[in-house]
C-alpha cells in the first residue's frame, strides 16, 4: 500500500518520460494564453498587483541598497506558485515535492549568500555568529550554534517546501483511494471533503511559494 501511495511522486522510469516530467516545470508556460501579456484582464491585473506587493515587502527586508535584487526573489516566487498549482492538476507531475527540485532552489542561493558574504562583509558576518548580549561564558557555545542553524538553512528550505507539498497529495490520494468502497452518501461526503481539501492545498501552495521567497530574502538581507 506505501509503494503505491508513494508511487504518485515518482517520475516515469522511460528517458522520454523522464526528461518531460521535469521539463514540465518550464513547459506549463507555453499553455499561459497569449493574449495574457497583451490586453489587461481581471487575472493579469490580480497579478501585477500581487507582484508589485512582493516588489515592496521584499525591498522593505532587503533595504534601499539592493533595490534591484528583488526581481529575484519575486521570480522565486512565481516559479514555485506556479508548480504547486500545476502540480494539483490530475496527472501532472509534481516537481516542487521533491528534494532534487527544492535544493536546487534553495542551495544556490544559500552559497551565494554566503560567499558574497564573507568575501565582502566579513566582519559583519563574524558577528552574526554571537549575538548581542551573550555571556563570554557561552560565547563558544553560540558560535556552534549558530554556525549549525546557518548550515541546515538550505535543508529547512527545500525539506519544508517539498513536505507541505508531499502531504497534501498523500491527503488526497488517500481519501479518493476509499470511494470505490463507499456508499452513495458517503461518496458524495467523500466529494465535498476532497473539494475543500483541494481549496485548503491551494491555499498552502501560495503560503508555501510566499515562506520560502521571504525566508530566502531575510537570508539575503542578513548580509548586508
Amino acid at each position: 500500500m506505501m509503494t503505491s501511495l508513494f508511487s504518485i511522486f515518482e517520475p516515469s522510469s522511460s528517458i522520454m518520460s523522464l526528461s518531460l516530467n521535469w521539463a514540465s516545470t518550464f513547459l506549463g508556460l507555453l499553455f499561459i494564453p497569449y493574449l495574457y501579456w497583451i490586453s489587461p484582464s481581471r487575472w493579469s491585473l490580480t497579478w501585477s498587483k500581487l507582484i508589485n506587493t512582493l516588489h515592496l515587502e521584499f525591498k522593505t527586508l532587503l533595504g534601499p541598497s539592493h533595490l534591484g535584487s528583488t526581481i529575484i526573489f519575486v521570480s522565486l516566487f512565481s516559479l514555485i506558485v506556479f508548480n504547486n498549482f500545476l502540480g494539483l492538476l490530475p496527472y501532472v507531475f509534481t516537481s516542487t515535492s521533491h528534494l532534487v527540485m527544492t535544493l536546487s532552489l534553495s542551495l544556490p542561493l544559500w552559497l551565494t549568500f554566503m560567499i558574497f558574504g564573507w568575501i565582502n562583509h566579513t566582519q559583519h558576518m563574524f558577528a552574526h555568529l554571537v549575538p548581542q548580549g551573550t555571556p563570554p561564558a557561552l560565547m563558544p557555545f553560540m558560535v556552534l550554534i549558530e554556525t549549525l542553524s546557518n548550515l541546515i538553512r538550505p535543508g529547512t528550505l527545500a525539506v519544508r517546501l517539498a513536505a507541505n507539498m508531499i502531504a497534501g497529495h498523500l491527503l488526497l490520494t488517500l481519501l479518493s483511494g476509499t470511494g470505490p468502497s463507499l456508499s452513495t452518501t458517503l461518496v458524495s461526503f467523500l466529494l465535498l471533503t476532497q473539494i475543500l481539501l483541494l481549496l485548503l492545498e491551494s491555499a498552502v501552495a501560495i503560503i508555501q511559494s510566499y515562506v520560502f521567497a521571504v525566508l530566502s530574502t531575510l537570508y539575503a538581507g542578513e548580509i548586508n
